[in-house]
């Protein structure tokens, strides 16, 4: 496994080797087979998107700290050339895109104006960019991939998903022989002063899966915000509720190789044998 390091010496970003990205390729193939099976459709979506659209959503106000945009260059003058491995102050001429921190987003704007049905199900892979304050090799790197499925819909259909992927996941892991902790966490977009910052505190909106102290997985509802952002609504003109299953795969090659080691060979053979235990 070859690690890239970040500005500060830890390693940022990974390049996996063959049996990592075989284990990587087959933990994906697991959690988009759960979501093909519930009825999920796959769509894909880019890794970056218009920073209007990321706009809509909060994000630099929610997660200001882990923001990167992608911008054009202005290369004419040498004063903007790179300099020890990093472009000055000015190079960048403009920001247009931003590169998004979740893959969620994509279903979202791939619905965005769209009356969805009830029980809308959609699953995607995408890679992630965060500008973390630390970096630790797989466990927390800059740019990542993040499987997920995203329910839309009526309230009750969204917090169904939420139920029954959280038993999936808590099945697979233990049949894997990974002991993973249920936590209930904070979602940022609800700190505000209304009704959702409110019932978040009387009930948790978002449980993260940890390994030790790292979330490798999480179930996330949203109650109507993507709805009414994206101006989503359901046959009865009720802005549609949204929910979330969240997969770190690089956070899960962490894990596997801690727990099996450096046979990777085994951690597949396991994966694979947990997926389907017939």
């Amino acid at each position: 496994m070859n690690r890239l390091t970040g500005s500060d010496g830890a390693p940022a970003l990974a390049i996996l080797g063959p049996q990592a990205t075989r284990l990587v390729k087959e933990l994906d193939r697991v959690f988009a087979g759960w979501g093909l099976a519930a009825g999920a459709e796959e769509i894909s979506a880019p890794p970056l998107f218009p920073v209007t659209d990321l706009e809509k959503f909060d994000v630099y106000t929610n997660f200001p700290h882990l923001a990167f945009v992608a911008g054009s260059l202005d290369l004419a003058d040498d004063r903007f050339k790179p300099v020890e491995g990093r472009f000055g102050a000015g190079a960048v001429s403009e920001a247009r895109y931003g590169l998004s921190h979740a893959t969620c987003y994509g279903a979202y704007l791939f619905h965005e104006g769209e009356q969805v049905a009830d029980d809308t199900l959609v699953t995607l892979v995408n890679r992630c960019f965060r500008n973390e304050d630390h970096y630790g090799g797989l466990r927390r790197l800059a740019s990542f991939q993040m499987r997920e499925i995203v329910a839309l819909g009526a309230y009750e259909h969204t917090r169904q998903v939420l139920a029954g992927f959280t038993e999936r996941i808590q099945s697979f892991a233990a049949a894997l022989g990974i002991d993973l902790r249920r936590e209930a966490a904070g979602d940022p977009f609800f700190q505000r002063d209304d009704g959702r910052a409110l019932m978040q505190k009387l009930s948790p909106v978002k449980y993260e899966f940890q390994y030790g102290d790292l979330a490798i997985a999480s179930v996330n509802t949203h109650r109507n915000f993507f709805g009414e952002r994206c101006g989503i609504r359901l046959e009865s003109g009720e802005h549609a509720y949204t929910s979330c299953v969240a997969f770190g795969l690089e956070r899960w090659l962490a894990v596997l190789t801690e727990h099996f080691g450096a046979d990777l060979d085994a951690a597949l053979a396991a994966v694979r044998a947990a997926a389907d235990p017939s």
